[in-house]
C-alpha cells in the first residue's frame, strides 16, 4: 500500500457523514507525546506544545495521547489544562482514530512514535503533522511516511538539512523551535519555600545544570540495563566536562554578588553535581552555592528559573523553558546529545552555544559566563530578540496547523 496517496474507497464511504459532521464542530487533534517522566524536559514537551495550541488554536479540543505520565504529572498536566483528555488503553486509542480530524506528533530526540503515526495514517488515512523533532537516521520507511505529512518542523537547523537531503518532501519543511518553550507551567509554594531556605533572593542568583555524556537510565529507570560501555565513556570525559563549568561557578561567585544554584533537569544528575561540582568548591565558593538535593517536576523548576538572573550548563531543555519566559541561558553540548543544541545558532544565541568538543569553545567558556553574570541587563535584552524569533516562529508554525485544520 502507498500510504502517501491511498485511501480505500470503502474507508472513504463509510468518512463521508462524518466529514459532514466534522465541518459543523471544532477540530479534534491528538497530541502524541509526553515521553518518560523522569526528565522535566521529556515532561516539558508536552506542556508546552498544549499551551501553545491553546493560545493560537483555543477552539480546538486536544487529546493527549502519552507514553509516560506517572510520577504526578498527570496531575501537574491537569492542573494547567483541566479540560485536557487522554488517550490510554486500547479502546481509548480506537475512539481517538475515530473522532479526531488530526494527529500532532510533539517535540523530542527523534521521531519517537513513529509506529503510531503509521497507525494512525494505515488506519484512517487522516492528517498528521511532526512538530520539532531532531533526527539524526532516516530509514526508506521512515522517509515515506515523513513525506506524507502536512507539515514536518524540524527543531534544528541540522535535522532539517538532513531529512531533505536523505528525501524527504513534504509540503512544509522548515525549522520549528522545540515545543519546550511554550511551558509557562508554574508551581510556586515549593518554589518559593526552596529558595527561602536555602538564601536565594529573586535576581541573585544563577542555576547551573550538567550531564554525563549518556544519561544513566539504569539507575533510574526499571528494566533498563547497566551499559558498561556509556559508563566508561560518562567515566572517561566527566571531569574534561565538568572542569570548564566549575571554573565557571568559581568566578561567578568570586567576582559577582551572584549565588549559584547547582540543580537537575534529569532524576540522575542531583548526584553528578554533588560529585563533580558541589564537593569539589573551594570552602569559599562552597559557602554561596547551593545543591538541590531532590528531583523536581517541570512546573516546580520553572517557578525557580523565572526567579534566577540566568541559566546555565551542558543541559538543554531547562534553558529551553527559561528562555521561553524571558530568562537567559547559557548551552554547552556534545556529540553524544545529537544535534539538537545547534537550535541555539538557529535561534541567535550562536555566542552561547558552546561545544564540549571543541577546545577552543572551552577557552570561552568562563569568560563568556562571567561576562553574563556581570551585565544582567544586557543578557535579558539579548535574550528577549531570542525569545522573540522563537514566538514568532511559534505563530507561524501554528498558522500552518490552522490552515490544514481549515481544509478538514
Amino acid at each position: 500500500m502507498n500510504r502517501r496517496t491511498f485511501i480505500p474507497s470503502a474507508l472513504a464511504a463509510a468518512l463521508a457523514p462524518w466529514l459532514h459532521a466534522a465541518d459543523q464542530r471544532p477540530p479534534r487533534i491528538v497530541l502524541r507525546s509526553s515521553w518518560q517522566t523522569v526528565n522535566i524536559g521529556d515532561i516539558g514537551h508536552t506542556p508546552g506544545v498544549l499551551a501553545l495550541l491553546e493560545k493560537h488554536l483555543p477552539e480546538a479540543e486536544v487529546r493527549l495521547w502519552p507514553s509516560s505520565v506517572d510520577n504526578g504529572v498527570d496531575e501537574m498536566l491537569h492542573r494547567r489544562f483541566p479540560k485536557l483528555r487522554l488517550v490510554v488503553g486500547a479502546d481509548s486509542i480506537k475512539a481517538a482514530f475515530a473522532e479526531c480530524d488530526f494527529l500532532l506528533h510533539g517535540s523530542g530526540p527523534s521521531f519517537v512514535a513513529e509506529r503510531d503515526v503509521a497507525k494512525w495514517w494505515e488506519n484512517t488515512g487522516k492528517p498528521f503533522g511532526i512538530y520539532g523533532i531532531t533526527v539524526g537516521s532516516l530509514d526508506p520507511a521512515t522517509i515515506e511516511l515523513l513525506t506524507a505529512a502536512k507539515f514536518a518542523f524540524f527543531r534544528d537547523s541540522v535535522s532539517l538539512a538532513f531529512a531533505k537531503a536523505k528525501g524527504v518532501r513534504c509540503p512544509v519543511m522548515e525549522f520549528g523551535p522545540d515545543g519546550a518553550f511554550g511551558v509557562d507551567l508554574r508551581n510556586e509554594v515549593p518554589a518559593a519555600a526552596f529558595l527561602k531556605a536555602n538564601g536565594l533572593e529573586d535576581g541573585k542568583f544563577l542555576c547551573c545544570l550538567s550531564r554525563l555524556r549518556h544519561t544513566p537510565y539504569w539507575k533510574v529507570k526499571k528494566g533498563t540495563a547497566f551499559d558498561e560501555k556509556k559508563h566508561a565513556r560518562n567515566e572517561a570525559m566527566k571531569e574534561h566536562d565538568h572542569a570548564p563549568l566549575r571554573e565557571a561557578i568559581i568566578a561567578v561567585v568570586r567576582e559577582t554578588p551572584l549565588k549559584v544554584l547547582l540543580c537537575p533537569e534529569d532524576a540522575t544528575q542531583m548526584e553528578v553535581g554533588r560529585e563533580m561540582f558541589y564537593d569539589k568548591l573551594p570552602a569559599d565558593v562552597k559557602a554561596r552555592v547551593v545543591w538541590r538535593q531532590n528531583y523536581w517536576l517541570t512546573d516546580e523548576a520553572l517557578s525557580t528559573y523565572v526567579r534566577s538572573a540566568g541559566i546555565f550548563g551542558s543541559e538543554m531543555h531547562s534553558p529551553i523553558m527559561a528562555l521561553g519566559n524571558g530568562i537567559p541561558a547559557i548551552v554547552c553540548r556534545f556529540a553524544e546529545q545529537t544535534s539538537k543544541g545547534i537550535m541555539w545558532r538557529d535561534i541567535g544565541l550562536g555566542d552561547w552555544l558552546f561545544d564540549f568538543d571543541d577546545e577552543g569553545d572551552i577557552e570561552r567558556v568562563v569568560p563568556t559566563i562571567l561576562a553574563f553574570a556581570k551585565d544582567p541587563a544586557a543578557a535579558k535584552a539579548k535574550a528577549a530578540t531570542a525569545r522573540a524569533f522563537v514566538q514568532r516562529r511559534q505563530r507561524e508554525t501554528m498558522a500552518v496547523l490552522r490552515t490544514v485544520l481549515s481544509t478538514r
